[in-house]
């Protein structure tokens, strides 16, 4: 809470400091939400009001160098009086072009490298304008959310380092190495290798693989390689293989629980006929281990016969591991006016569970519809509201009320 408090009377006094600044720009959006659901742990029904407030300061230097860049929520349950909630999700400072070789930023930041990813009170720097290889250093405190705040401890701490391939227009790859250290861990409680790769052939093929090698497992615990290759200008054909092998940290007492190997085939083909019809269709394999494997099937189109109304089609079967699965969705979305679009929506789902004694199949349904309205050039407001139906749930409501103000 210390740290959230502090950082926004930082916020509050770059805001100052970017005020008095001639040719400082202030841009950013306030979200104003209401939202109304069924609590799954007590069944009750709540209602929470919330402030999204994203901001960004920038040209504060006569360079256009240093930004300031923020994103924040405050909201308060009117059900149950829990009091207000406040997160702070980032605020950094960015400064760009340092020497003509240096990007700086320091704050809390959302850092990802082919390694790793976290969200952190830190810093990154990143070294470019250098050679063929760009590179990037960051660390800094892990911030880690849980459902009624921030669970970081004191000494939970994340340390990355990644180098980049420049230069080579059609050809992008990084290589780096990410450690993360939690409450009286002695060493790095996880460490990570990882990779990202792609590569542009012919005008018309994409290959790509990423994948992170656990130190502590000694294990590969995601890998993915693909390929998309585009025969005309309206069709892609995708192909992936992805694996996935679950890793713990060090002095994390799952880690001596024995897991299984997750594995996937995709093949996928994506076609647009013209402005009014595309269509989709794709098949995976999913592959658990000695559990067993199932098969995806997936058809998709959008259709939109005039210009303001639109209709999104999707068809999913499931057979194998752990049950079956039929169902489909229908979304339409129409423009009323140039200020009003209206959209509503059906979820139908016909499936069993292998691991539940049922006398036949289950089904459960879904129904939504809303609207957005544009009231000026910069400001919006939406509803949404849904309803679930299924073997839990007679009715399960819940929506949405949102005011959107742009700055």
């Amino acid at each position: 809470m210390g740290v959230t408090r502090l950082s926004c009377i930082l916020l509050l006094c770059f805001l100052l400091f970017a005020t008095n600044s001639m040719a400082a720009e202030i841009h950013g959006r306030s979200s104003t939400q209401l939202l109304w659901y069924n609590n799954i742990f007590n069944n009750r029904s709540e209602q929470d009001i919330a402030q999204y407030l994203q901001i960004g300061i920038t040209n504060i230097d006569k360079d256009g160098k240093l930004s300031i860049y923020g994103y924040g929520r405050g909201s308060q349950d009117l059900s149950n009086g829990n009091g207000l909630d406040g997160r702070l999700y980032y605020l950094y400072v960015d400064y760009r072009d340092l020497f003509g070789k240096v990007d700086l930023r320091a704050g809390r930041q959302f850092v990802n490298i082919a390694a790793g990813n976290a969200l952190i009170d830190g810093g990154k720097i990143e070294l470019k304008n250098v050679g063929p290889v760009a590179l990037t250093v960051l660390g800094g405190r892990n911030v880690i959310f849980g459902l009624n705040g921030e669970l970081s401890h004191s000494d939970d701490a994340v340390f990355g380092v990644a180098g980049d391939l420049v230069g080579f227009k059609n050809t992008d790859l990084e290589m780096g190495y990410f450690a993360k250290w939690t409450n009286g861990s002695d060493g790095p409680a996880r460490e990570t290798l990882g990779g990202m790769f792609k590569q542009y052939l012919f005008n018309s093929l994409k290959l790509y693989a990423n994948a992170r090698y656990d130190l502590y497992g000694e294990v590969f615990s995601e890998v993915l390689a693909g390929v998309k290759y585009f025969p005309m200008s309206n069709l892609i054909l995708t192909g992936e293989w992805y694996q996935s092998y679950p890793t713990f940290d060090a002095d994390s007492i799952y880690s001596v629980f024995a897991v299984d190997r997750y594995q996937e085939g995709v093949f996928r083909a994506d076609y647009r006929l013209n402005d009014m019809f595309s269509v989709n269709a794709g098949y995976s394999r999913q592959d658990y281990g000695e559990d067993g494997a199932a098969d995806v099937y997936q058809l998709g189109c959008r259709i939109r016969p005039i210009e303001p109304l639109e209709f999104n089609l999707s068809y999913d079967k499931r057979s194998g591991y752990n049950g079956s699965l039929d169902g489909g969705i229908i979304d339409v979305t129409y423009d009323a006016t140039k200020q009003l679009q209206l959209a509503a929506g059906l979820q139908f789902d016909v499936y069993t569970r292998q691991d539940i004694e049922t006398t036949g199949h289950e089904i459960a349904r879904k129904y939504w519809g809303g609207a957005k309205y544009k009231l000026t050039k910069n400001m919006n407001a939406s509803v949404r509201i849904e309803d679930d139906v299924n073997p839990e749930f007679t009715n399960d409501w819940q929506g949405r009320a949102v005011f959107n103000y742009d700055f």
